[in-house]
């Protein structure tokens, strides 16, 4: 049975996306067959795998008009799989609220394909609507990056509500994966203070890898690639490919070759 793994934050712009495209493409690197699922109407995930205004959508699965497993496209990368997301999925919600066991849409769509996978990775929306919501109950974890700028912790505790309260009503075996330091600038005095903040609230939840700031890792999406064929021998890529290996470690799976 696959692990899904939902990457969450309700702030905008701490590198879900860019973390759901690179983790799920190092998984893949790794022979590890995998599927990324986008749930954000901007559909980032898709374009970022080259993947654009693609019908039907997540959208169509969610409001029960088609099945997971005949939305489900291949991507160029073999063991890489994407279930994407189009501008369709601005609606959602609204027409989400009125079905049966709305909160538990996802977990329903995903019932007949998730053992075709090693993991599931579901980018989530900057928001803790319904979609997250959703997203969170369909998942064994999620995993958390946390930008290392000032506003770094603001929300995260709502964030852990959230989470709770899916804990609580919707999904009992619900988990923090870890949490990731993203944005990293080794010039900055301020991005090593972040770090040393988010450690001692996270503790031992905080990842060993550290995503630094990198150009590579923001040209890739503009070429519909993830950072790793983009530009193998980056810093972005190599911070990837870590973050995959101590993924696959804790998850007693044999680690990434390097």
């Amino acid at each position: 049975m696959g692990k899904i793994i939902s990457v969450a934050n309700q702030k905008g712009g701490v590198g879900k996306t860019t973390t759901s495209i690179n983790l799920s493409s190092s998984l893949a690197a790794a022979e590890k067959k995998t599927l990324l699922i986008d749930t954000d109407p901007q559909s980032n995930s898709s374009s970022g795998l080259n993947v654009i205004n693609h019908s039907p959508s997540i959208y169509e699965v969610l409001i029960g008009q088609e099945s997971a497993k005949d939305v489900i496209i291949n991507s160029f990368m073999p063991y890489l799989d994407i279930l994407p997301a189009n501008i369709n999925l601005v609606g959602a919600e609204i027409e989400m609220v009125d079905l049966p066991s709305r909160e538990k849409l996802m977990r329903k769509a995903l019932a007949d394909v998730r053992d075709n996978y090693e993991f599931i990775i579901i980018d989530c929306p900057p928001s803790l609507g319904l979609l997250t919501l959703n997203s969170l109950s369909a998942s064994d974890s999620v995993l958390i990056p946390v930008q290392c700028e000032y506003f770094a912790l603001e929300g995260l505790g709502q964030l852990l509500n959230t989470i709770n309260i899916v804990k609580q009503h919707f999904n009992k075996d619900l988990t923090i994966e870890g949490v990731l330091l993203t944005m990293f600038d080794v010039r900055l005095r301020l991005s090593q203070q972040v770090a040393d903040e988010v450690r001692k609230y996270f503790g031992d939840k905080v990842y060993k890898t550290v995503i630094h700031r990198n150009v590579r890792i923001s040209e890739a999406p503009s070429y519909g690639k993830p950072v790793i064929l983009y530009d193998a021998v980056s810093s972005g890529s190599k911070n990837y490919i870590s973050l995959a290996s101590e993924l696959l470690e804790q998850n007693k799976i044999k680690q990434i070759k390097r």
